[in-house]
Protein backbone atom coordinates (compact mmCIF):
# COMPACT_ATOMS: atom_id res chain seq x y z
CA UNK A 1 0.00 0.00 0.00
CA UNK A 2 1.15 3.68 -1.04
CA UNK A 3 -0.34 6.58 0.49
CA UNK A 4 0.50 9.82 -1.90
CA UNK A 5 -0.07 13.03 0.12
CA UNK A 6 -0.26 16.40 -1.67
CA UNK A 7 -1.52 19.80 -2.10
CA UNK A 8 0.72 20.93 0.52
CA UNK A 9 1.79 25.02 0.27
CA UNK A 10 2.51 28.74 0.97
CA UNK A 11 -0.23 30.39 1.96
CA UNK A 12 -1.88 33.83 4.04
CA UNK A 13 -3.52 33.78 7.13
CA UNK A 14 -6.89 33.17 6.31
CA UNK A 15 -6.47 31.79 3.16
CA UNK A 16 -7.29 27.60 2.05
CA UNK A 17 -6.07 24.41 1.03
CA UNK A 18 -7.06 21.20 0.21
CA UNK A 19 -4.64 18.27 0.72
CA UNK A 20 -5.14 15.04 -1.08
CA UNK A 21 -4.26 11.30 -0.24
CA UNK A 22 -4.41 9.06 -3.13
CA UNK A 23 -4.02 5.21 -2.08
CA UNK A 24 -2.58 2.47 -4.46
CA UNK A 25 -2.27 -1.04 -4.30
CA UNK A 26 -5.25 -1.39 -1.70
CA UNK A 27 -8.89 -0.45 -1.99
CA UNK A 28 -10.38 0.55 1.01
CA UNK A 29 -13.73 -0.57 2.41
CA UNK A 30 -13.16 -0.86 5.86
CA UNK A 31 -11.17 0.75 8.90
CA UNK A 32 -10.04 4.39 8.14
CA UNK A 33 -8.07 7.19 7.30
CA UNK A 34 -6.57 10.02 9.22
CA UNK A 35 -4.69 13.29 8.40
CA UNK A 36 -1.76 14.22 11.48
CA UNK A 37 0.67 17.20 11.75
CA UNK A 38 3.73 17.52 12.94
CA UNK A 39 4.92 21.25 13.32
CA UNK A 40 9.04 22.03 13.83
CA UNK A 41 9.90 20.89 17.71
CA UNK A 42 6.35 19.53 18.15
CA UNK A 43 5.34 15.87 18.33
CA UNK A 44 3.14 15.07 15.56
CA UNK A 45 -0.74 15.36 16.34
CA UNK A 46 -3.63 13.96 15.18
CA UNK A 47 -5.67 16.40 13.17
CA UNK A 48 -9.03 14.60 10.88
CA UNK A 49 -10.23 11.11 10.60
CA UNK A 50 -13.19 9.45 8.40
CA UNK A 51 -14.39 6.27 8.58
CA UNK A 52 -14.53 4.45 5.04
CA UNK A 53 -17.37 2.26 5.50
CA UNK A 54 -20.14 4.68 7.59
CA UNK A 55 -17.88 8.01 6.53
CA UNK A 56 -17.71 8.60 10.30
CA UNK A 57 -15.45 11.88 11.16
CA UNK A 58 -13.63 12.84 14.14
CA UNK A 59 -11.66 16.60 14.16
CA UNK A 60 -8.66 17.89 16.82
CA UNK A 61 -10.79 20.57 18.30
CA UNK A 62 -8.47 22.88 16.67
CA UNK A 63 -9.49 22.87 13.34
CA UNK A 64 -13.40 22.25 14.23
CA UNK A 65 -15.92 24.17 11.94
CA UNK A 66 -12.56 24.94 9.80
CA UNK A 67 -11.39 21.60 8.25
CA UNK A 68 -12.91 19.17 6.35
CA UNK A 69 -12.03 15.55 6.07
CA UNK A 70 -14.22 13.51 2.92
CA UNK A 71 -13.07 10.49 0.22
CA UNK A 72 -13.88 9.58 -3.06
CA UNK A 73 -14.34 5.94 -3.44
CA UNK A 74 -13.56 6.05 -6.64
CA UNK A 75 -10.35 7.46 -7.28
CA UNK A 76 -9.42 5.98 -3.64
CA UNK A 77 -8.63 9.18 -2.03
CA UNK A 78 -9.21 11.56 0.86
CA UNK A 79 -9.18 14.75 1.19
CA UNK A 80 -8.54 17.86 3.78
CA UNK A 81 -10.00 20.57 3.50
CA UNK A 82 -8.62 23.66 5.27
CA UNK A 83 -10.38 27.17 5.23
CA UNK A 84 -9.45 30.27 7.25
CA UNK A 85 -5.66 28.49 8.24
CA UNK A 86 -3.66 30.34 11.03
CA UNK A 87 0.07 30.45 11.56
CA UNK A 88 -0.31 27.92 13.99
CA UNK A 89 -1.47 25.39 11.49
CA UNK A 90 1.88 25.25 10.25
CA UNK A 91 3.50 21.94 10.40
CA UNK A 92 4.25 18.62 7.86
CA UNK A 93 0.71 16.83 7.49
CA UNK A 94 0.61 13.20 7.13
CA UNK A 95 -2.00 10.83 6.00
CA UNK A 96 -2.09 7.71 6.98
CA UNK A 97 -4.72 4.44 6.55
CA UNK A 98 -5.91 1.98 8.81
CA UNK A 99 -7.26 -1.37 8.10
CA UNK A 100 -9.75 -1.30 10.81
CA UNK A 101 -11.87 0.67 12.58
CA UNK A 102 -10.13 4.04 13.11
CA UNK A 103 -8.57 6.03 15.45
CA UNK A 104 -7.29 9.43 16.61
CA UNK A 105 -4.09 7.11 17.79
CA UNK A 106 -1.59 7.70 15.22
CA UNK A 107 0.18 4.56 16.71
CA UNK A 108 -2.68 2.58 15.39
CA UNK A 109 -1.90 3.45 11.71
CA UNK A 110 -0.77 1.00 9.18
CA UNK A 111 0.02 2.73 6.15
CA UNK A 112 1.70 6.44 6.24
CA UNK A 113 2.24 8.73 3.16
CA UNK A 114 5.33 10.76 3.23
CA UNK A 115 4.06 14.22 4.11
CA UNK A 116 3.25 17.53 2.74
CA UNK A 117 4.45 20.74 4.09
CA UNK A 118 1.66 23.56 5.09
CA UNK A 119 3.05 27.20 5.82
CA UNK A 120 0.60 29.38 7.23
CA UNK A 121 1.90 33.30 6.74
CA UNK A 122 1.03 35.57 9.30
Amino acid sequence: VQLQASGGGLVQAGGSLRLSCAASGRTFSSGGMGWFRQAPGKEREFVAALSWNDSDTRYVDSVKGRFTISRDNAKNTVYLQMNSLKPEDTAVYYCAAKLWYFSTYAPSYDYWGQGTKVTVSS
